[in-house]
Parts: C-alpha cells; structure tokens; sequence
C-alpha cells in the first residue's frame, strides 16, 4: 500500500521525534522546525506532501501565531489541494477560527492524544481519496450567480481559441478548476491536461520540470528527462502561480509563446512545442509588470485573453448550492448536517475571506460534527470566523479611540491614521490587488489610489 508523503512543522524536537515514531507506518515524513526551512524544503522535492502537521508557534516569534498562519498560506501557495492540520499549544478560539478561515482543516490542541492524532490524519486521507474520486468523475463550475454566468460565457468563448489564458483571482477561488474546464472544452479536450505550481519548486528544478535536461547538465541528473512542454505535447499546460516564476525562466517561456522553442538543459538544439498554456495567479500581475518584478512583455503575451476567478463573496445564492456540493462530497457518514433557516441567512451573510478552499472544510467539520442534524445558527457561528474580525474590529475600534485622548494628535490625524489603518487590513485580505481592495473597500480604484498617495502607503 502506498504511503502519502506527510510534513510535520515544530520548534520541538521532541513533538517531531514521537510524532514521526507514531505515525511512520502510515505515511513517508518530512520534518522542519522553521517556516523558512520548511518552505526550502518543499522548493526542492518533485512531489509535495498531501497532507502537514504544523505548530502555530514557530521561530522567530514562538509565542504568538503569526508565523504559523504565514506557513499555512505557504503550503497552500506550493500545493492548492494539501490538507493541514494545526497541531499547537496556541488554542484560543481567536487563533482556531483563523487558522480554519486561510486553509486549515482541523486544529488539534497540545498535548494531543496520540490515538485521536492517528485517527484524524487517517481521517483526512480518507477525505483526500474521496474527494479525487469524485473529482475525476465529476468536476464542474457550480452556480449561476451573475458572475459565474459571465465566467462561464467567457470560457465557453476562450475554450476555442489556441491563445494562452491568464486566469486572475483571490487564492482558494477555483482558479485550476477554471483552467480544466477550459482544456475540457476546447479542441484539445482529448490531449494531456497538466499543471505545475511555479511556487512550488526552486529556480533549477522548475527549470528542470518545465523543459527537461539532458543526461550530465548537471548532478544528479543521470538520464535525458522530458520536461512539462513535452510530455503535454498538443495538449494545455497549466501553470499555477506564475507570477513566483524566476524572471529568467521567464524569458524561456517568452521564447515559446513566441515561436514555440525551447532548450532542454545542457543541450543546444531547439525543441517545438504546440502545448497551449493556461497562467494563474492571486497577485497583480499588471502592477507586478509595471514595477519589474515580472516581465513586461510576458505579461502582455500571456493576458490577450484573462479572466476573473470571483470570490465566494461575489458569488449570491451559489453560496448555499457550493455548500450542498461540499457537503455530498465530503461526507464519510450516510446523513449529512442540515441547516435551519436562520442557520442559511447566517451562511449568506458570512464573507468566506478563505473562498472555497475555507468554505469545503467548514462543511467537513460541520458533515463530522452534526451528521443527520439541523445546524443552528448558533453552531454555524461556532464554526465561522465572525467573531474573529468582530473582536478584531471592536477592540481596534475601543484602541484607537481611547489612545486619542492620551496622544497628542488632532482629531484630522486621528481619522488619517484609523482611515490608514483599515486601508492596509484591506490591501492584506486582497493580497496587494488594488480592484480587490477597491471592491471590498467599496470605493472606486481611482478613489482608493488617491488615499494610499495621501496616507503614504506603498503597495
């Protein structure tokens, strides 16, 4: 039986060492005790793990959860499907609610028992074959809300095409599904459909894996290796987080949507491709281009055709048809969960700052925990980080208004600094796209870009 790869992420040496002695007949362990080491790791494995073990409380600042809520948007950057589980000592409700909303699937507090931390990594495993299952069967764009009709007419029209697509969204908004669904239903539907996380690999193994090698370019490499262009051959090619691409493998992928060559590694003759390229990313590629950090002229090849992923927020009463997806596809037991009406208004109201990614394993816990009963809308809240941002807003609101009246500042700096303040929290949860931030702001682009150069924030 094969054994999933599992990363287990501590400052103690100690929690590495029993938990790799607990559960090394199950899974193949990888280990780190920083988040910095742990992302170098992972930049240079050819596969990466299904499914982590993570502390929130990590180097260098062990005593609150920043680092370890960085680590989760980490391994989620290197591979969009990974399960992570958020073993820790940092356990109050604040800090579980948050975990959950940017990508955890389950929070274990320390110490743990060592049968129930068996038993929910098998858990997840079970869930993981599930949902491939299903997902190689049946893989779709749900709803019909405004913007997903508008999505569905523009890939019903872009699918046709041989030009390369560039797929723009907030992260766990669906951005690979979109990418399949486009090679579903284009000319190429019965060629090869692969996808690679630019993210996910150091500068030479992604070199590697997108153009291949020649046998003796360099050590290790002990045999001619095709890379993703070649083995896709007339087929689409997805690649996932392509803004994190070097700049010099930028230029390679220039030259191919250019004329079609490219170089393997170490060999001096050039290859044709007829691979069509599908490019997605959560950052703003534009701004990106424009400030040098990606190539100008690559940017431009690649966004002759884009779209939009919407975010969950976007998304109207897809909410509750995503929710019944999710939670037929998930379930382990025969009866599923149920929610009371108050239960959906509170599910309709709710933002999802996760997308879909947070809304699937909100329904895992609520399938696990309330299988064949209604969900109040109390419990749901339970489940929500609601009173996250609500305790986060009220006592930043209470801060700022009590230290006026000890700061020496004038009411106009005040309103300056709480105004710069909300603007920042904005342009985070957008992660620096200036639309997004726009939209959640509810301003105009041109409005918010007027403030940020008056308040002096730098995107």
């Amino acid at each position: 039986m094969r054994k999933e790869l599992l990363l287990i992420v501590d400052d103690d040496p100690l929690v590495i060492e029993s938990s790799t002695f607990l559960l090394k007949e199950s899974f193949n362990i990888i280990s780190a005790s920083r988040r910095d080491e742990a992302r170098l790791l992972l930049q240079n494995l050819r596969e990466q793990p299904c499914i982590a073990l993570v502390d929130l409380g990590l180097p260098p600042s062990p005593h609150t959860p920043e680092e370890g809520f960085a680590l989760i948007k980490d391994l989620i950057s290197f591979n969009s499907d990974i399960r992570i589980l958020v073993l820790s000592g940092q356990n109050k409700d604040a800090n579980i609610q948050h975990a959950m909303t940017i990508g955890a699937a389950d929070f274990i507090a320390k110490p743990s028992d060592p049968e129930t931390l068996k038993q929910t990594l098998q858990k997840q495993i079970v869930l993981i074959n599930k949902e491939q299952t299903i997902t190689n069967n049946n893989q779709r764009i749900i709803g019909n809300s405004d913007a997903i009709n508008t999505l569905k007419t523009q890939i019903d029209l872009y699918a046709k095409t041989p030009f390369p697509v560039l797929i723009e969204g907030e992260s766990g908004s669906g951005k690979e599904l979109i990418a399949q669904e486009l090679h579903n239903k284009s000319p190429q539907k019965n060629q090869k459909y692969l996808a690679i996380n630019c993210a996910a690999f150091s500068s030479e193994l992604l070199d590697s894996q997108l153009f291949g090698h020649k046998k003796g370019a360099f050590t290790g490499a002990t045999g001619d290796q095709k890379g993703f262009f070649e083995e896709t051959g007339k087929g689409t090619l997805f690649l996932d987080e392509i803004g994190e691409m070097p700049l010099e493998l930028q230029s390679k992928l220039l030259r191919i949507l250019e004329n079609g060559e490219f170089y393997r590694i170490g060999e001096t003759t050039p290859r044709t491709t007829e691979t069509r390229i599908i490019a997605a990313s959560n950052r703003n590629l534009s701004q990106m281009a424009f400030s040098g950090d990606f190539r100008p002229d690559l940017y431009h090849r690649l966004s002759v055709l884009s779209l939009r992923s919407p975010p969950v927020r976007e998304r109207g009463n897809d909410k509750i048809e995503l929710m019944q997806y999710f939670r037929e596809k998930t379930k382990i037991l025969p009866e599923t969960f149920k929610l009371d009406d108050d239960a959906q208004k509170c599910w309709m109201q709710y933002q999802f700052p996760g997308n879909v990614r947070e809304m699937r394993n909100i329904v895992i816990r609520l399938n696990t925990k309330y299988s064949g009963v209604t969900v109040s809308a109390k419990q749901l809240k339970d489940e929500l980080e609601s009173d996250f941002t609500s305790d986060f807003r009220q006592t930043s609101e209470k801060n700022n208004i009590e230290s006026f009246f000890t700061a020496d500042i004038s009411l106009d700096e005040a309103i300056s600094n709480y105004e710069k303040e909300i603007i920042m929290k904005a342009l985070e949860i957008a992660e620096g796209n200036l639309s997004q931030t726009a939209r959640i702001l509810k301003t105009n682009r041109t409005t918010l870009y007027g403030k940020m150069q008056r308040l002096g924030i730098n995107q």
